[in-house]
């Protein structure tokens, strides 16, 4: 065969550089208590930005989970299997304690380092995520069942990663799944027509279904069900004391737009085995708390795949050539690139201030407590529906080779809507934030003590804060104008803590584009004069 050109200008793979390079995600680290965790954070993130947990991550993917029901005798046997590298993933994340480590370590800053880490080792593959958030999560509800949560805790917080269908007690570690909506109602739990009938020795039977339950393998699992005194929250085991399996069966395995690596099932109870978690009746009450954490990782999900996204657009446009230039030294590409770094730098701010908000809230700070109830909401929904977004257009910044599926581009994209959905989607967290409000007003007081820290810094912030307070103190059509508050309080606190801990470049920018009036609705529309160069030396990776 003849030779009919030679390949040139062709971007060299993003691979050997260290994840944890990230300047925001540093600063705010230091700044929230975890300091000490930066050694850990650079050797997972060398492993996070190295050739091989980028093939690990590929592999999951275009070999997703297969649904087992029976085994070849006709057993039934409810089993899921996986690609190994999911395995691999996961005996990373668990040995480096993104799950439910923190909750043992009671050393300060431990939630910091732990949202650090998982916002490093999401940007490899996003679908073990969730496992790993979920038993995070798990913990503070479980504590509703003080005898339950001595005896579990420290096994869904052991760095083990110990996978197979046994006796909890007979294992290393455990990973926490949960089972909440079902077919009629969804976010609407309340709606739920699980049955749960009490025994003599104080456990329950379930029967009825669940529509999503992820992570379907886990070997405890929180969920919803109505008891006689109202909706309640339970703790079924996947195996029994007795190490026979419990009646719950797989029906069938999702078939989903992305997070294909990650199971999620249809589930059936038939009389199933199960723990009361706190008082009947009181199921929403008990799951609160674990609703907080997991809209904490949903964020840092969302600004992980922002990161993400961001790098490789950066790492694209630095090596690609077009028109007689580097694309990143041409203005408008340079105006495109500095917008996704600054929505990227704001989504990493953002959430590592609320994972600060976590840490000190479990030593016992009220204050705290208000500002996370009601900033999660608005940051819940705003930074996670800002993702698909972010996503598309770092995609465009690689042209047809980011519409390919070998770029990793298209996965990233597919990902990107999970993490406004899941937890509420985008309807759910801004009505939540109104309920936190009225419930709570404290909860505003406390926004805007925390706002107003940057105030007098920068005039499109300043006169935010002042539109904001009058949207507020206006009630009328609430519930229909919810969207747009919930936005401005989101931008809100994202420039107000920009404006604190960002350079000048960033934090400018941001408030003129964000607040000001000064750009347009989509990326790439920043106004004249801002500092492009420093904004995206800070979007770089170094190859080690």
């Amino acid at each position: 065969m003849s030779r009919t050109h030679e390949v040139t200008n062709q971007v060299p793979p993003h691979h050997g550089y260290d994840a944890a390079a990230d300047p925001a995600l540093l600063e705010a680290v230091t700044r929230e208590g975890a300091g000490w965790a930066a050694g850990e954070m650079h050797q997972l993130g060398s492993l996070a930005g190295s050739e091989q947990a980028a093939e690990w991550g590929r592999l999951v993917n275009d070999n997703p989970p297969v649904l087992r029901t029976h085994d070849r005798y006709g057993h039934r046997i409810d089993e899921v299997e996986f690609h190994p590298y999911w395995h691999r993933l996961m005996e990373t994340a668990v040995g480096h304690g993104l799950h439910a480590a923190p909750w043992q370590e009671g050393r300060p800053g431990a939630h910091v380092a732990r949202a650090a880490k998982f916002y490093l080792w999401g940007q490899v593959e996003a679908g073990h995520s969730c496992p790993v958030s979920m038993t995070y999560a798990a913990v503070p509800a479980l504590r509703a069942a003080p005898d339950l949560a001595g005896w579990l805790e420290p096994l869904l917080a052991s760095r083990d990663y110990d996978f197979g269908l046994r006796r909890p007690d007979t294992k290393r570690g455990l990973i926490a799944g949960m089972s909440m909506t079902e077919k009629q109602g969804g976010s609407d739990v309340r709606a739920n027509t699980t049955a749960a009938v009490p025994a003599s020795d104080g456990t329950y039977r379930l029967t009825g279904h669940k529509w999503f339950t992820s992570a379907p393998m886990s070997d405890v699992f929180l969920t919803l069900a109505q008891a006689p005194g109202g909706l309640s929250c339970f703790l079924l085991p996947r195996v029994l004391p007795d190490g026979t399996r419990n009646s719950i069966r797989l029906e069938r395995l999702k078939d989903k737009l992305g997070n294909r690596s990650n199971a999620s099932a249809e589930i059936e109870y038939d009389d199933a085995f199960a723990w009361p978690v706190g008082e009947e009746g009181r199921g929403v009450a008990t799951i609160i708390e674990m609703v907080n954490m997991t809209r904490l990782d949903c964020v840092l999900g969302a600004a992980s795949g922002m990161r993400l996204g961001l790098v490789r657009a950066v790492h694209h446009a630095t090596h690609r050539r077009a028109f007689g230039s580097a694309l990143i030294d041409q203005p408008l590409m340079r105006n495109v690139l500095a917008d996704l770094a600054l929505e990227s730098e704001a989504a990493t701010t953002v959430a590592l201030r609320l994972a600060g908000a976590t840490d000190r809230v479990a030593s016992g700070d009220d204050g705290e407590a208000l500002l996370r109830r009601l900033g999660l909401a608005v940051t819940k929904y705003w930074v996670c529906k800002r993702g698909p977004a972010h996503a598309a257009e770092a995609l465009e910044c690689l042209g047809g080779n980011g519409y390919i599926e070998e770029s990793g581009m298209p996965r990233l994209y597919r990902e990107a809507p999970l993490a406004s959905i899941w937890e509420g989607s985008g309807n759910v967290a801004a009505l939540d934030s109104l309920r936190a409000m009225a419930r709570q007003p404290e909860t505003v007081d406390a926004f805007f003590a925390e706002a107003g820290l940057a105030a007098g810094a920068n005039r499109h912030l300043d006169m935010a804060l002042a539109g904001l307070q009058k949207q507020l103190a206006d009630p009328t059509e609430a519930e229909y104008r919810a969207r747009r508050h919930t936005e401005t309080m989101a931008l809100v606190l994202q420039a107000s803590l920009l404006q604190r801990h960002a350079p000048a470049a960033v934090a400018d920018a941001f408030c003129a584009s964000r607040l000001g009036g000064e750009g347009g609705h989509a990326f790439g529309t920043l106004p004249p004069g801002v500092d492009t160069a420093a904004i995206l030396d800070r979007a770089r990776t170094v190859a080690g």
